[in-house]
C-alpha cells in the first residue's frame, strides 16, 4: 500500500485559461526490488519483491502515479508468488503555500485476485480502499528537512493515519547523494484495529532510514536502501504484528 506504477504511457495534463493547452509534463519510471514489502510498519511480504511504478508530471503541479507490488516469495504460503497482489493508483496536486511544499491528493488502494482464501482475492486480508492526504514540507536548511503527512481513509476504514519526519541530505558530488531519515507516526483506534488488531489510537511505528542515489547520466539513476522499523505502542501496533524490523533494496529510474 504504497505509494506511493506500471510501465505505460498516460494522459497528458491539462492547463487551466481561456483556452485550454496541454502542459509540459515528464515521465519517470522506477523499479525498486526490495528484501521485504513493509508498509507502515507491517508486513505485507517478508520475502523479495518488485515494486515497478511510473509518475507523470505536469509543469502545473498535477500527477499521476500508478504503483505495483509483485510477489517474488510466497510469504509461507500466505500469498500466491509471481503475481501482483497490489496495484495503487494515486492523483496529487503540489503548490507552495509561502515557503511550505504542499500536496493533496488521493490513492486508492487495489487488490488483484492472486489467492483465493483471503478476503477479495488480494493476497492480504485487506479489502480495496480509498484515501485521501496532505502533505506538508518545510527546507530548514544545511540539508535538513522536515515533513508531515495527514491520511484519512474515506472507505474501509474512515480513519486517520498521520506521520512526522525529519530528513537530512548530503550531496557527496554532483551526481551523489546520501540521505538520512526518520519518520514517527500517530493513528486513529479503527485504522489500529482493522490493520493491526490493536485496541486503541496512539503512536503507531518509527522508521529509521538510509539511502544512496548516484545519477547516472542526466535520464537515469540508481539507488541502495536500508530501513529499521518498529511498534511505538504496544496498544495500536501490537508487537506480535511487526514480522519484519529490517528490510532494504535498490532501485532504478529514468525520466523521460
Amino acid at each position: 500500500m504504497k505509494r506511493i506504477v506500471s510501465m505505460s504511457a498516460l494522459a497528458a495534463l491539462v492547463m487551466g485559461g481561456a483556452a485550454t493547452q496541454a502542459a509540459a509534463a515528464t515521465a519517470t519510471a522506477a523499479l525498486d526490488v526490495n528484501s521485504a514489502y513493509v508498509w507502515r510498519g507491517l508486513t505485507f511480504n517478508n520475502g523479495l519483491v518488485l515494486q515497478p511504478s511510473i509518475t507523470a508530471a505536469a509543469d502545473n503541479g498535477f500527477s499521476v502515479n500508478v504503483w505495483g507490488n509483485y510477489d517474488i516469495d510466497d510469504y509461507d504460503g500466505d500469498i500466491e508468488e509471481y503475481h501482483f497482489s497490489e496495484v495503487d493508483l494515486t492523483a496529487s496536486y503540489a503548490f507552495k503555500l509561502g515557503a511550505v511544499d504542499t500536496t493533496v491528493g488521493a490513492i486508492a488502494y487495489t487488490f488483484p485476485t492472486t489467492h483465493p482464501d483471503n478476503l477479495d482475492g488480494a493476497g492480504t486480508d485487506y479489502a480495496s480502499t480509498t484515501e485521501i492526504f496532505l502533505g506538508l514540507g518545510y527546507d530548514l536548511g544545511y540539508g535538513f528537512s522536515i515533513a508531515g503527512n495527514i491520511y484519512y481513509d474515506v472507505d474501509q476504514v474512515d480513519d486517520f493515519y498521520l506521520t512526522a519526519g525529519l530528513k537530512y541530505t548530503y550531496e557527496i558530488n554532483e551526481k551523489t547523494a546520501l540521505s538520512l531519515g526518520a519518520l514517527i507516526s500517530y493513528a486513529g483506534e479503527d485504522f489500529t484495529d482493522y490493520y493491526a488488531g490493536g485496541t486503541d489510537s496512539g503512536f503507531f511505528n518509527y522508521i529509521l532510514n538510509s539511502s544512496l542515489s548516484y545519477q547516472v547520466t542526466d535520464a537515469f539513476g540508481v539507488s541502495a536502501n536500508i530501513a529499521f522499523t518498529d511498534s511505538m505502542d504496544d496498544d495500536a501496533l501490537p508487537d506480535e504484528a511487526v514480522h519484519t524490523n529490517v528490510y532494504g533494496g535498490i532501485g532504478l529510474t529514468y525520466t523521460f
